[in-house]
């Protein structure tokens, strides 16, 4: 029963995370039908922020908390503006261009900014330093949830909470649902769609550097393709949910570092990414839009 738990929380680990850059990729398909692929590079510099302003930080003598709180700030408002950016320059000039371009323009910026980091910092797997201490009210506990594993579910629980707060309740979350649902009629009652749209953008980066920041923490290591197989691993999450589906997305995540961490505890490590897949294929097969998608009609 005890390693029963330890891969259920393991599972629970991943999969917050993964629901965490998840979230990016499907509030912008969501919104543009478009598939980011270099959201999984804002996650990758989201983390070597962080790894960088945590060698600052040291060099001052702030204590690991501190440290992990101004790093993750820091991260975010940089991937924030990164998310910007890559809207405003890669995706908006081919708002109105068939939908292949954009597509492949979100894959040249992700193997732009892969090369773009591997140039500024090393091919090399860097360390990262330990920034979440062992909290004490966590030792009869320690052998199946450790301290850092309950930070990464506790800021995952409170980032939903607060995604879902600002979609359900703030005119910016309405006017998303709005420009979902139908971008010319939102225009036509008065709402920036560019604006909406960049914003959209904005928080899913944000999301995708807490994501790294904590992974990062929890792993100990960053490296420039992190991105890459996260990215792949949190699109996946967000196709299983059901892509558009914020809550599909979440789901998605779960399900998907369930399979992982059962598979490698009781079948093997070296098939995990197989037989997460195969879920994949099964589900899809099953119901094509995901655990929670919406089946759409293709206009003629």
């Amino acid at each position: 029963m005890e390693y029963f738990l330890q891969l259920f929380f393991s599972g629970l680990t991943r999969g917050s995370i993964y629901a965490l850059i998840a979230l990016g990729y499907t509030m912008v398909y969501g919104i543009i039908q478009l598939i980011n692929f270099a959201h999984g590079e804002i996650y990758m510099i989201g983390a070597f922020v962080a790894l960088i302003v945590a060698g600052v930080c040291t060099i001052y003598g702030l204590s690991g908390v501190s440290i992990l709180i101004l790093a993750g700030v820091i991260a975010v408002i940089y991937a924030c503006a990164y998310g910007y950016t890559l809207e405003k320059v890669a995706y908006r000039p081919l708002r109105g261009a068939p939908r292949l371009a954009p597509l492949i323009s979100a894959i040249g910026m992700s193997i732009f900014l892969q090369n773009y980091v591997l140039l500024a910092q090393t091919s090399d797997f860097l360390p990262f330093p330990r920034l979440i201490p062992d909290f004490a009210f966590m030792e009869p506990v320690a052998h199946i949830i450790g301290s850092p594993e309950l930070v990464i579910l506790v800021t995952t629980v409170v980032t939903m909470i607060l995604l879902t707060l600002l979609i359900k309740k703030t005119r910016v979350g309405k006017a998303m649902r709005a420009t979902q649902q139908d971008m010319n009629m939102a225009r036509l009652v008065g709402v920036n769609v560019d604006r909406i749209i960049s914003m959209t953008f904005i928080i899913g980066s944000g999301l995708a550097a807490i994501g790294g920041v904590l992974v990062a923490s929890y792993i100990g290591q960053v490296n420039f393709y992190i991105g890459f197989l996260a990215g792949v691993k949190a699109f996946t999450a967000a196709v299983l949910g059901g892509i558009g589906s914020i809550p599909g997305a979440v789901i998605g995540g779960l399900v998907l570092g369930w399979a992982e961490s059962f598979a490698a505890g009781y079948i093997s490590s070296a098939y995990e990414d197989v037989f997460t897949f195969g879920l994949l294929v099964l589900i899809l097969t099953l119901r094509p839009a995901g655990i929670l998608g919406k089946a759409r009609k293709q206009k003629v």
